[in-house]
């Protein structure tokens, strides 16, 4: 199979798709290597870019994803009519945060970290598709663990969990509250 051929079906797999794929299923689906795959990637990506195209592709782990560009969101929100999400919370934050560097996690942990209820807001985050269930732990009551999702890495601009900053330490924490209550309470706001 020529690798112009292997691009066009990369592209039509993923846009059809519509989320991510995982690189072992598009190489499954399409008769090709994993290698093969990361070929028609690299490829696909630089003739997106070279184009101009208002698509781009994202490696996101060991996934891939057929999106917009970042530049035409607001032509995108108008042509669809697409209401922006409401900002995160300073809670749903605190405990995206939370289960972001620890994954996978309970909602008894995030609760023992921030130190109230934190229900409500994990569900808040699995219907927006931030966090999802990632299974049980085998312990009495089998707890549901969450971790992370693609839209997760896609919102905050991340292709990994290896993007994350490293979390501040000692002194550097006390600068930072600092900083923070100096600015006032900043949220972000999802796409």
């Amino acid at each position: 199979m020529k690798l112009e051929y292997q691009v066009a079906a990369l592209e039509a797999v993923l846009f059809a798709a519509g989320e991510p794929m995982e690189t072992d299923r598009i190489a499954e689906a399409l008769g090709m290597t994993a290698e093969e795959i990361h070929a028609a990637a690299g490829a696909l990506m630089t003739a997106l870019e070279e184009s101009g195209s208002g698509l781009q592709l994202l490696p996101l782990g060991e996934s891939w994803q057929l999106t917009t560009r970042a530049d035409f969101a607001e032509e995108i929100r108008a042509a669809l009519e697409v209401k922006r999400n409401t900002p995160l919370s300073n809670a749903a934050m605190e405990a995206l945060t939370i289960i972001a560097y620890n994954q996978p996690v309970t909602k008894g942990f995030v609760e023992r970290v921030r130190g109230v209820d934190s229900g409500s807001v994990v569900n808040t985050l699995v219907e927006r598709g931030l966090l999802e269930e990632a299974g049980r732990i085998e312990v009495p009551g089998r707890p549901v663990t969450y971790r992370t999702t693609a839209h997760f890495l896609r919102t905050f601009g991340m292709q990994s969990l290896a993007d994350l900053p490293p979390l501040p330490t000692g002194s550097e924490t006390e600068d930072l509250f600092e900083v923070q209550s100096a600015e006032g309470e900043d949220t972000v706001e999802e796409y």
